[in-house]
């Protein structure tokens, strides 16, 4: 598989950016209920290490997407039907698949679970 490194990275890390934006705009909308959901679990609130996690990991996911949309357009040639393609699939597999998860073991009601989940398609589609 041959792709320019340098678009590879500036795209991958754009991404990253734009999901960072995204999840802080988050913050405001479930923020309380995030914590009380928490405290009620006797977990402690996000402190400085899931502040610096999340940003991080939020920069490799825009990286991944970029890069899983590298490989399926070889296959399946560039253009909407690929970004659509790639972008269902790391939704599922990064947002869907973990907070129904969530669900499922009953640590995050409803509401938490479907606002979540919605935010995070808008952030791997914005």
């Amino acid at each position: 598989m041959k792709f320019n490194k340098r678009s590879f990275i500036k795209s991958g890390l754009i991404a990253g950016i734009i999901i960072n934006i995204l999840g802080a705009v988050l913050i405001p909308v479930i923020g309380k209920d995030m914590d009380i959901i928490l405290k009620s679990r006797s977990v402690e609130p996000m402190g400085t290490i899931a502040m610096i996690y999340f940003p991080i990991m939020s920069l490799i996911l825009g990286l991944f997407l970029i890069w899983f949309y590298t490989v399926l357009k070889q296959k399946h040639g560039s253009g909407i039907k690929s970004v659509i393609r790639v972008s269902l699939l790391v939704w599922f597999f990064t947002y869907f698949w973990s907070n129904a998860s969530m669900l499922a073991i009953g640590f995050m009601p409803l509401k938490t679970t479907i606002i979540g989940t919605v935010w995070g398609f808008i952030e791997i589609f914005a």
